[in-house]
């Protein structure tokens, strides 16, 4: 199937695009990897005020969704930026307090996650939780239930400097006894794979134009057969992973966001590795801004379920819908 942005999306995408064109985000992105969370921050400000994050909140708690098709479009403008933080972590936060049985928590914390006031993370079953210095507020399952963590361990490095983990601090106020896990995970699912889409396209502009300038015996590198085939076949992953993402948000089966999960996060790794082969040594230095898109696809595609675990989900045939 094709699926076509309306005037309105594409008017959104297009104004998240402009927004985070001139941030600077590479900059924004280097800073974060050392802990300097200032600029960051206000990028989340602006990126909140765009109406980002209220996609995910329910109107009843100050948010304007839930609205998983647009939430997409706005998660793939992030990718293609590599805006850095607990993106998908706050948007699976804000899903999992919206269904849970006790609506006073979801009353206290999603206001402020709508407006971009407060973000979140949230660590399952005792696993790190990204951005956990950086976070305010820090959600953790354990094992009688949902707590809000009182604070965080030591930081740790993971494949992209940018997605710094640390474990949460045991204890806190109990939220819940039963939250609805895989709710949120539906949620984080669908909106790391519009995160993939989005860094799988950007990496992909990024060779095209690089290929185009760098010559080799006297010709534009671009202009090889062997460099036009890799660079379709990265196109052709990506549109069709394009596809299966919003097909996804409209229906919100598990089975459906887990495909859309594992085909746009496997296309962003392997154009990954097309670009990082066809920038040659110069893809390889942390100082080359394709690195952080690089590192990104990386770190994506086993963020919130690995590819084995989403296929397992599609063969099994989950039509849940949550």
């Amino acid at each position: 199937m094709r699926f076509l942005l309306d005037a309105e999306q594409r008017a959104f995408a297009d104004s998240l695009d402009a927004m985070l064109t001139a941030a600077d985000t590479p900059s924004v992105v280097r800073d974060w990897s050392r802990g300097d969370h200032a600029g960051g921050r206000a990028l989340w400000s602006r990126i909140a005020k765009a109406g980002v994050f209220a996609l995910a909140v329910p109107e009843a708690y100050e948010g304007m969704g839930p609205h998983p098709v647009e939430l997409a479009v706005g998660f793939v403008e992030l990718g293609r930026h590599a805006v850095p933080g607990p993106l998908v972590e706050t948007v699976a936060a804000a899903a999992l307090l919206a269904e849970l049985a006790d609506p006073l928590p979801a009353g206290r914390l999603l206001p402020s996650l709508a407006s971009g006031e407060a973000s979140a993370t949230l660590a399952l079953d005792g696993a790190y939780a990204l951005d956990g210095d950086a976070a305010t507020t820090r959600l953790a399952l354990a094992a009688d239930g949902l707590r809000l963590a009182p604070g965080h361990g030591p930081v740790r490095a993971s494949l992209d400097p940018a997605r710094r983990l640390a474990p949460l601090t045991p204890g806190g106020e109990l939220l819940a006894t039963a939250p609805p896990v895989a709710h949120a995970l539906l949620w984080a699912r669908l909106a790391t794979a519009a995160q993939a889409l989005g860094v799988g396209l950007a990496l992909l502009d990024r060779t095209v134009a690089y290929v185009g300038q760098r010559t080799q015996f006297g010709v534009p590198v671009g202009s090889f057969q062997a460099v036009k085939h890799r660079l379709a076949d990265a196109k052709i992953a990506l549109e069709f992973a394009r596809p299966l993402l919003f097909g996804a948000a409209l229906t919100m089966a598990t089975a459906d966001v887990a495909a859309a999960k594992v085909t746009a996060c496997e296309a962003a790794y392997a154009t990954a590795r097309t670009a990082l082969q066809l920038h040659g040594a110069i893809g390889y230095t942390a100082e080359y801004d394709l690195s952080l898109w690089l590192a990104k696809a990386r770190a994506l595609r086993t963020a919130w379920g690995t590819p084995a675990e989403c296929r397992a989900e599609v063969l099994s045939g989950g039509a849940r819908r949550w």
